[in-house]
């Protein structure tokens, strides 16, 4: 007789195949949830990370604004013109920017330690924006005080046991300058100037700023044809001429081609602004130093603005996007920076964005605070 077989009913079979059906997708939903919470926070960390580096960088620089600059600013090369300000031969001075093609204030005598570039970017990219709004940009200065360029003057005159520095020279419209290697010495061992860098003139007769072309040893030259359009010789205003000695010929005041005793001073020449062109799907935040190539400091910036606090003691406006009239850039006292930023991937089921925005209020401490007694 045959014994009878035991298993599984078609319908037990089925049952169990369900449940086990039920459990897998269960447990695949439960993946994807954690794996979309992971991709969320991995793309909000980024986000912040980009956020954060950006923020950071500019405080840093607003804190520095305004150090080692005079009142005013520096002088550049101008010339009053009957109608309009003319600025180094008749062509303003060249800001740094994304495309190459601006520059600053036509009418502007000095470089200011802080310049205002009010809708100067490209476009606003967030969804909310005000269609054919742009971004800002900025620009700032500060002296470099890491580098001991100015603890010693360049031509810098023997008084008593002091020889002072006799090999250091200025030619006559100043564009060649050579230091003293006993008195400050360049690179490999002592201090390091690269052409581009930003040079400060300062003696008796006042100030001038000046770009360097290029460095040979202990000498640093100035040619004219630089980038920011500073290295002039002709303007009656802002050049190294206004800084030589002068000599009476004919009842008016001659420079002379020499020198009083001259320090230097490197300066920094900050700005910022976003980049829509090298990738546009990813619009990156540049900090860009003097006419050198900018360096991103942050990814996929949506929106760069500036608003401006100013104290002159009446009126005291803040939150002003510009220049108001009656107003200059030296009452600025403090910046609003607004800052957003999106993720650099869409996540989720709907594929959107994640977003984030930053504002701070960075306090200017070298134009802030005033020496009363000065």
């Amino acid at each position: 007789m045959m014994k009878k077989q035991t298993g599984f009913t078609l319908i037990e079979f089925m049952v169990a195949m369900g449940i086990t059906l039920v459990a897998l997708a269960a447990t695949m939903i439960a993946f994807k949830d954690a794996t979309n919470t992971n991709q969320s926070v991995t793309l909000k960390s980024d986000l912040s990370d980009n956020l954060r580096a950006g923020v950071n960088l500019l405080e840093q620089d607003l804190i520095q604004v305004g150090t080692g600059i005079p009142t005013g600013g520096i002088p550049v090369p101008y010339t009053p013109g009957p109608a309009t300000c003319l600025g180094s031969g008749g062509a303003p001075i060249n800001r740094p920017n994304l495309t190459g093609s601006l520059t600053f204030p036509v009418c502007n005598v000095s470089l200011n330690a802080v310049e205002p570039g009010w809708q100067l970017g490209p476009p606003i990219t967030s969804p909310d924006s005000t269609p054919g709004a742009r971004t800002d940009l900025i620009t700032m200065l500060y002296a470099d005080n890491t580098l001991a360029l100015n603890s010693r003057m360049i031509n810098e005159p023997a008084i008593g046991a002091n020889p002072g520095c006799p090999a250091g020279s200025i030619t006559n419209n100043g564009q060649t300058v050579k230091f003293d290697s006993t008195c400050i010495l360049f690179s490999p061992t002592g201090v390091q100037i690269n052409s581009g860098d930003l040079i400060m003139f300062t003696n008796a007769q006042g100030n001038a700023i000046q770009e360097v072309t290029s460095v040979s040893g202990q000498t640093l030259n100035f040619a004219s044809g630089d980038g920011l359009n500073l290295n002039a010789r002709t303007d009656p205003q802002g050049t190294m001429f206004q800084l030589e000695n002068t000599t009476l010929v004919a009842g008016n005041l001659v420079p002379n081609g020499t020198f009083p005793p001259t320090t230097a001073t490197r300066i920094w020449m900050i700005t910022y602004y976003l980049d829509n062109v090298t990738d546009p799907l990813h619009v990156r935040l540049i900090r860009r130093i003097n006419w050198n190539p900018g360096q991103p400091v942050g990814e996929t910036i949506e929106n760069l603005q500036f608003k401006y606090n100013f104290v002159d003691g009446v009126t005291n406006p803040s939150g002003q996007p510009s220049i108001p009239t009656g107003q200059s850039e030296s009452l600025i006292r403090s910046v609003d920076v607004i800052l957003g930023a999106r993720s650099t991937n869409a996540w989720g089921q709907t594929h959107k964005y994640l977003r984030s925005n930053f504002m701070t209020q960075v306090s200017l401490r070298s134009m802030a605070y005033v020496n009363r007694y000065k």
